[in-house]
């Protein structure tokens, strides 16, 4: 957890100035954006969910001028990764079917993470210079996906770590409507995946909430 929070001041600190060089350097034709967040997972199976399921993801898009006022439309491509700690694990990654079977022994850390190729784009409207609002939809690619566990496999077993890769049964495509509201380079920031993670009757049907913030000039 400590590493964890030193690696998000480090991030708060560094992503803002990088950013702004970019911005320097393109004027408004290029952005570049920082997500920061936690997922509120629904699911339809008993899988209890962490409250705290920290992800991140980031883009680099190129801005359309909205005639002449300071508003854009923006299209890009980016990274966006997601992590899902429950008390249950997957019981057979490779299987056709998709089963969560909950955790009967003592142990640290249960998750799944998924990695997405995004393609967002988003209006971007501009108040006062400061105050910035985003409305958009983003498209997501399934690249990549694995399941970490550590702790204690069997009753009397000692700790393990075990990282399973390429879970099976994961839908190709996300897609949802994100929302930005912010000040200067930072913004509050929400992401609706209607889209399952899993296809329909191979897998939980989990459709997560992200919430979070953005770092960006904008």
């Amino acid at each position: 957890m400590k590493k964890s929070l030193l690696l998000i001041v480090a991030i708060i600190c560094t992503i803002p100035l990088y950013a702004q060089l970019i911005t320097n350097r393109t004027g408004d034709q290029i952005s570049v954006a920082f997500d920061i967040y936690t997922d509120m997972p629904t699911a339809d199976d008993d899988v209890d969910f962490r409250a705290i399921n920290q992800g991140f993801s980031t883009s680099l898009s190129y801005n359309f001028p909205l005639g002449t006022s300071k508003h854009q439309f923006a299209i890009g491509a980016g990274f966006r990764m997601h992590n899902f700690y429950s008390d249950s694990r997957i019981a057979d990654i490779h299987a056709d079917t998709i089963q969560f079977i909950p955790i009967e022994t003592d142990y640290k850390r249960s998750k799944i993470n998924l990695v997405y190729l995004d393609f967002p784009a988003e209006f971007k409207f501009r108040f006062n210079n400061k105050m910035k609002l985003g409305i958009g939809f983003k498209l997501g690619v399934y690249l990549d996906s694995k399941e970490k566990f550590v702790g204690k496999e069997t009753v009397d077993g000692s700790t393990t770590y075990v990282k399973r890769r390429k879970i099976h049964s994961i839908e190709k495509y996300s897609y949802g409507p994100t929302l930005r509201l912010g000040w200067n380079w930072i913004s509050a920031y929400v992401f609706y995946q209607p889209s399952r993670i899993f296809e329909r009757d191979l897998g939980p049907g989990i459709c997560p909430i992200t919430v979070g913030i953005t770092l960006s000039p904008f």
